[in-house]
């Protein structure tokens, strides 16, 4: 069997790209509908209830779309709202999960540190995560505030972004960290400006790549994977917030032709 509807992503704004890349290098064949839900960015201060409510909504279009599966790619929305949208709904969802576990396992230093927004830290996945892989290593965190913001408006490379960077990653460094854990599928985006700041031993780890890994695995567990050799895969996007700013970070990491709607 196989089924050729597309695979659904939504985020919170433009940070999802940085999984979308991942999930369309591993699926090629597989067509994608993405959603940035950019007019209520950023979510990570928001209260559950308000997370879910937005969750649904942007379920709700994707499966209008006659998405199959829907990677949620966006930690907060996952820590919020991925235990409710598994019951509520009879498809398959893929969620965000900070790579605690590899970065816990491979520290050689005992030290991490974990950037993720405020919604992240409060979930029961980073929670569980952290009490089961990291028990013996020194888990250091931090809130990254106005970083979804700085990625949303594009101003990555402004200067004061990389001031504001240092003020976040300088205790980490201080704290002998070896593995810096991205919670935040935004936080990709700024990784060249945190490679200036931060020392060269220290490996920073993106989750999109493993997320990938587990929506093909999940599509071809119950049978949904597109067929192979099919070459008509189809790349949307949507967006209810500035359409100029999503299509420029498509621009410089994908060179797939894709359609791009304002709503």
């Amino acid at each position: 069997m196989s089924d050729s509807r597309p695979i659904g992503i939504f985020d919170s704004g433009v940070g999802g790209v940085s999984v979308w890349k991942e999930v369309v290098k591993i699926l090629p064949e597989e067509s994608v509908v993405y959603y940035a839900d950019s007019a209520n960015c950023p979510y990570g201060a928001k209260k559950e209830h308000e997370i879910i409510e937005l969750a649904q909504k942007n379920v709700d279009f994707l499966i209008e779309k006659q998405c199959k599966i829907i990677v949620v790619a966006c930690n907060t929305a996952t820590a919020a709202a991925i235990d409710f949208l598994r019951v509520k709904y009879k498809i398959p969802f893929i969620g965000m999960e900070p790579a605690i576990k590899p970065a816990s396992l491979e520290s050689k230093t005992k030290s991490i540190g974990v950037l993720a927004t405020e919604g992240t830290f409060n979930g029961r996945l980073y929670r569980e995560t952290t009490e089961r892989f990291a028990k013996d290593v020194n888990v250091n965190i931090k809130v990254g505030e106005k970083l979804v913001d700085i990625v949303e408006n594009g101003l990555i490379y402004d200067k004061e972004t990389e001031k504001h960077l240092k003020k976040l990653i300088i205790p980490f460094i201080e704290k002998n960290i070896d593995h810096l854990v991205l919670g935040c599928t935004h936080y990709p985006f700024l990784m060249p400006v945190l490679e200036k700041i931060l020392p060269s031993q220290v490996k920073i780890l993106d989750p999109a790549p493993a997320v990938a890994k587990q929506t093909y695995n999940i599509l071809k567990k119950e049978n949904l994977l597109t067929p192979q050799n099919r070459g008509m895969s189809n790349y949307e996007f949507y967006t209810n917030g500035n359409i100029k700013v999503l299509n420029s970070f498509l621009k410089k990491i994908t060179n797939q032709n894709y359609t791009l709607n304002q709503i």
